[in-house]
């Protein structure tokens, strides 16, 4: 089993930066990856970014590429999503979700992942 635990939510401005880290207990190994999703509402949940735990090879979506970039910190076995110049459409809750040995064709789908956060709110409004 492994537990998530999002943290660093909040509201912020327009153009402003977040950071969101989630915090991974339990069998957690170097064939994971780590990622994180989101869904706002009256939406379908969508990937985001992920990072693979063995290597730090990172993949995003289209809509984030550039603006946000994710971390990892093999000791305190964490991973961060840095977000900067947010928009009124990345307001959603963000999930973060953990699954172990997926192939590239799967990273950017929700059902590789076996494990996941309870969900942090990030709204972005002026």
């Amino acid at each position: 089993q492994v537990q998530l635990v999002e943290s660093g939510g909040g509201l912020v401005q327009p153009g402003e930066s977040l950071r969101i880290s989630c915090a991974a207990s339990g069998r957690t190994g170097s064939s994971y990856a780590m990622g994180w999703f989101r869904q706002a509402p009256g939406k379908e949940r969508e990937f985001v970014a992920t990072i693979r735990w063995n290597g730090g090879q990172a993949y995003y979506a289209d809509s984030v590429k550039g603006r946000f970039a994710i971390s990892r910190d093999k000791a305190k076995v964490t991973v961060d999503l840095q977000m900067n110049s947010l928009r009124p459409e990345d307001t959603a809750v963000y999930y973060c979700a953990a699954g172990a040995n997926m192939i590239l064709s799967e990273v950017r789908n929700s059902r590789a992942y076996g494990y996941w956060g309870q969900g942090i709110q990030v709204t972005v409004s002026s």
